[in-house]
């Protein structure tokens, strides 16, 4: 979710160099078709974030690729034997981006921000913080919540300075952004840049890094291209350093440039087709699960994608123990059966191989949003989809937009969507009746499934419950079909190896913890 701007900068031999300053360097990073458009840096309010805002905020706690927890603003945590209190001792030294210091009155201020946010229910089982002492506070739980460490690694809970963000209001995240992290904001023009310029007090890595200091990247652009095909070029010609989630068809063209390296990290992503369930003809479960079922997911990962990847059968990324429900709930392509169904629900295939009912045609609406990738994908869904005899018209919306799109307009009836995380809750995000329009595209309202939704986000205990629980809950999912799964993508990062040296090994996901190892070539 970043782009930088390159050029070597000499420090001057006058100036006194103080301990882990090095001297000013440029870099340019890509955020490609998938991650443009974030309206803003909130992470309090925001619903759609770009990665670029790890590089501004800093969480209590960050995760590694092996799903444990390591301290960033807190030092060390422990949790009550029945899940009802938790105490974080926080780290000392720490001062925002306009000199405030970061304590246990910040905690105490930010956790009820979020109440009445899309945001809430990441804090929802707090019922109130208390303030130990200055580097301590004690979360006391409303029930149990299992998930919490994976709540505060999130970047939609990065910490931002009270004073600042009071006083600013929505206009926070747009002309300031004031963090604790290892860069600060300068500029933000939505869906085209953002300007960071390097925190020089930054002195509280994560352990996920090697340098604990500020960065070696001075002032970092990154910037939104919309257009694979030109995010592409410019890494090519040198215009931009490095590139964040790289498309896969991209892989042999760039794999084949001497000077640039990809490096492919263990995805969280996942690319689906939300189905309306609350238009027709998707009020009907069978015409819902034949357009599921015409998804052919093994031609698309191979033909689209090149074999890497994996082709999706549930909504949930394969590594989430939730993700292993019972076969009969898998969703795979079966052009025999979504006929079938089909034909037992009135749709008779017409001379022209599109099916009508009632003189109506089978013909439906596909929303995508720019990019080469999302074109790609529902062009090749929409030829999946005529060989069942449903005509599929695409519409292609900015990027930017799209979300807005979705709210203001509920009669969209098919869609290309991803997303990228890597917890069983993005079923209650998707798919919650308390998010209709958006992000609840597929307009699911289902009293089953609401309760179902309660019991796996309130009532779990311990992490086994929330397992279980979540896995009926996405049994249940896939039982109504308001999606269809396609793909789940690895993540790949392209860079020039004449402009970056990257880290030998990268932990975790792409973030503030890796850009601190970055160096940049004079």
């Amino acid at each position: 979710m970043n782009y930088l701007a390159k050029t070597a900068l000499l420090a001057s031999a006058a100036f006194v160099v103080l301990p882990n300053v090095v001297a000013a360097q440029e870099a340019t990073f890509v955020l490609t078709a998938r991650d443009v458009g974030a309206p803003s840096y909130d992470p309090i309010k925001g619903t759609r974030l770009n990665d670029a805002i790890s590089l501004i905020y800093d969480r209590l706690v960050v995760q590694d690729t092996d799903q444990s927890y390591h301290g960033q603003l807190a030092t060390s945590w422990e949790s009550a034997p029945d899940g009802m209190q938790w105490t974080f001792k926080l780290r000392s030294g720490v001062t925002f981006h306009n000199g405030e210091p970061f304590n246990a009155n910040t905690i105490e201020w930010w956790i009820p921000k979020f109440k009445g946010t899309e945001n809430s229910f990441m804090v929802d089982a707090i019922e109130k913080v208390e303030v130990i002492d200055d580097l301590t506070v004690r979360f006391v739980m409303k029930n149990p919540d299992p998930n919490l460490l994976f709540n505060l690694a999130s970047t939609f809970m990065s910490v931002p300075e009270p004073t600042a963000y009071d006083r600013l209001g929505d206009q926070f995240g747009v002309t300031e952004a004031i963090g604790t992290g290892p860069f600060k904001l300068e500029q933000f023009t939505v869906g085209q840049q953002t300007i960071l310029v390097r925190n020089d007090d930054y002195t509280w890595a994560s352990d996920l890094s090697t340098n604990k200091g500020p960065a070696k990247i001075q002032r970092l652009e990154v910037r939104e291209i919309t257009e694979d095909s030109t995010a592409f070029l410019e890494l090519q010609t040198g215009g931009v350093d490095l590139l964040l989630r790289v498309p896969t068809d991209f892989l042999p063209r760039l794999k084949s440039q001497e000077a640039i390296e990809v490096v492919t990290l263990p995805g969280t992503e996942m690319i689906y087709m939300p189905i309306n369930t609350s238009v027709e003809p998707f009020t009907d479960i069978k015409v819902r699960q034949a357009a599921a079922l015409a998804i052919n997911q093994q031609e698309i990962t191979t033909s689209l994608f090149g074999g890497v990847g994996l082709p999706a059968h549930t909504f949930l990324i394969d590594s989430l123990l939730e993700s292993q429900v019972d076969p009969e709930f898998l969703i795979s392509f079966d052009l025999e059966k979504a006929n079938s169904l089909l034909d037992e629900s009135g749709w008779t295939m017409g001379s022209g191989g599109i099916r009508a009912k009632d003189g109506k045609p089978l013909q439906v609406k596909l929303w995508t949003q720019n990019g080469t990738e999302f074109k790609r994908v529902s062009e090749v869904v929409q030829a999946q989809l005529k060989a069942i005899g449903m005509q599929a018209d695409i519409t292609v919306f900015d990027s930017s937009t799209i979300n807005a799109q979705y709210k203001k307009e509920t009669e969209h009836q098919l869609a290309i969507r991803t997303y990228a995380w890597a917890n069983a809750d993005i079923i209650d995000w998707f798919f919650s009746a308390k998010r209709l329009g958006y992000p609840n595209v597929s307009m699911l309202n289902d009293s089953r499934a609401e309760e179902l939704n309660d019991i796996a986000m309130t009532k779990s205990r311990t992490w086994d419950e929330r397992v279980a629980n979540f896995k009926t809950y996405h049994e249940y999912i896939l039982s109504q079909f308001p999606f269809a799964p396609i793909y789940q993508p690895v993540t790949n990062v392209a860079y020039n190896t004449e402009a970056l040296v990257l880290p030998k090994t990268i932990r975790g996901r792409f973030q503030s913890h890796v850009v601190l190892d970055i160096e940049v070539k004079d």
